[in-house]
């Protein structure tokens, strides 16, 4: 009884104390004056001004990911982002004068090696020698590479922070830095955009391959979730991961790359977002001397496919040396659409926190799973609603599928009550408003959401949300969690030459 009695205590405590958050966030409504400058070549300015502390959280991001991408060149996008930060012509050389022949070179060797390669009857000896040439080339661009010379640069002028990251819908460079040392920042991005250079071009090809590895093919947990995406997507290019597959990754050539560059790092197709210790009108007069000079490009293609409605279930098995895990996707609307609070609610019923309902049925109670969630995608396109479960031995992927037909059953059947309801909407708000809590948190939630709709998103959401009633929720349940509209995708053991799950 007094472990009860604590348990309570700390379920009173906690859910008072995400109350109190919501109340404060409900006394002061969120409305971001985030004020916008377009240059004369189509890049946007977001700008975000908070004086409280002496750094500006600065976002680069390019409307370009795998969505954008097509069968041959997959993981491009992310190829390029690393590429980003391996230099320009003044950045990553000793010389590029000497440099620029060289790399030349080592292109026109490697290709004459997949040539030679490629006969049917090839010369070895030849082949060899091209080989021992390319080596001696490469050396000598060793010699002249200055490593890692971008990177180096900000942290010596106090940046942190420093990174990148490519998704299905957006690629996205983050930094942030003193405020005095703004201008240092729009010169090297701004050269980062005019003069790249594609140095150790193909060895960054091999290192991407074993982040591949690395993600996908010895990870069992993505290699599901492929395997998933795949086969939930039959038509739009959702289904292509974002790393790309092996063989397009391990062909991809620099001229591919360069012409990927030249029709989507255009400035019409990028968002600066500035926030912090910055003044609006010198923030514009300092883009527009180092960026307003990028000329203008045609609009990159837009992505015209859409993915067919769904008429039966589809299941796939994914062979794995592993434990047994399971996915289940369900096609859903995007995010323009108003349906999309009402998923976001239902989700987090399901599987925010230990006060969930899966948590609370498969983990605590049936104990049939050791990992049970679920949420929604949030994109350019439509998403998917997508449930991920993994069994608690000697339990089977089939009674945690069970177990969650009968939630969602449950949800169309049953309306959450209004106290349920309202505890999910205030963590929501809660977690919503702490990833704006920092400067940096701004300038990546206002840069995300202009990606992929427009960042005035962020001051209209927590209000959708809190208008969400019990009957949305049990409406968007049977409007999209059906079997005709569903994924289901699961991790099977190879046994003596059968399946076993």
């Amino acid at each position: 009884m007094i472990q009860t009695k604590r348990l309570i205590s700390f379920a009173i405590v906690n859910f008072l104390v995400i109350f109190l958050i919501s109340l404060k966030a409900h006394a002061e409504p969120l409305k971001l004056d985030v004020k916008e400058h377009v240059l004369g070549n189509g890049l946007k300015l977001l700008m975000l001004e908070k004086h409280e502390v002496p750094i500006v959280c600065l976002r680069i991001n390019f409307r370009v990911g795998s969505v954008d991408e097509r069968p041959g060149i997959t993981g491009v996008s992310h190829l390029f982002e690393h590429m980003m930060f391996k230099g320009t012509k003044i950045f990553g050389t000793k010389d590029y004068a000497v440099e620029k022949p060289l790399l030349e070179k080592e292109d026109a060797l490697v290709a004459e090696i997949a040539w030679e390669t490629g006969k049917e009857l090839h010369d070895k000896k030849k082949i060899a020698a091209l080989e021992k040439e390319l080596q001696t080339t490469r050396g000598r661009l060793r010699d002249l590479a200055v490593k890692d010379e971008i990177f180096s640069l900000y942290l010596r002028h106090g940046a942190v922070g420093l990174n990148a990251a490519t998704s299905s819908d957006g690629t996205f460079y983050i930094c942030n830095i003193p405020a005095n040392k703004l201008e240092l920042w729009a010169f090297i991005e701004s050269d980062r955009m005019k003069n790249r250079v594609l140095r150790e071009f193909y060895s960054e090809r091999d290192v991407v391959m074993e982040e591949r590895r690395t993600r996908t093919e010895t990870s069992p947990f993505g290699a599901l979730i492929e395997q998933l995406n795949a086969v939930t997507f039959i038509a739009h290019p959702y289904r292509l991961p974002t790393i790309g597959w092996s063989s397009d990754i391990q062909n991809l050539t620099k001229a591919e790359t360069a012409g990927y560059f030249e029709q989507y790092y255009t400035p019409n197709n990028a968002v600066i977002v500035m926030v912090g210790n910055f003044k609006q009108d010198d923030a514009i007069k300092l883009i527009e001397k180092y960026f307003g000079d990028i000329p203008r490009q045609p609009d990159p293609p837009k992505v015209k496919t859409a993915e067919p409605e769904q008429k039966g279930e589809r299941r796939i098995e994914v062979e794995f040396d592993s434990n047994p895990y399971m996915a289940i996707s369900y096609h859903i609307s995007g995010i323009d659409h108003p349906d999309i609070y009402a998923l976001d609610v239902l989700s987090s019923l399901l599987s925010d926190g230990r006060t969930s309902r899966l948590y609370k049925s498969m983990i605590e109670g049936k104990r049939i799973a050791v990992m049970a969630n679920a949420g929604i995608g949030v994109g350019r396109f439509p998403e998917t609603f997508t449930f991920y479960a993994a069994p608690r031995a000697p339990h089977t992927v089939e009674e945690v599928e069970a177990a969650f037909y009968e939630e969602v059953e449950l949800l169309k059947t049953k309306p959450p009550s209004e106290w349920e309801l309202q505890k999910i909407k205030n963590q929501l708000e809660a977690s919503f408003i702490r990833r704006l809590e920092s400067a940096s948190g701004l300038a990546s939630e206002i840069g995300y959401y202009e990606i992929i709709s427009d960042w005035r998103y962020i001051n209209t959401v927590l209000e959708k949300v809190s208008e969400v009633t019990a009957e949305d929720v049990t409406r968007v349940a049977k409007k999209y969690l059906i079997k005709k509209n569903r994924t289901v995708a699961m991790l099977v053991k190879k046994e003596n030459g059968e399946s076993a799950k």
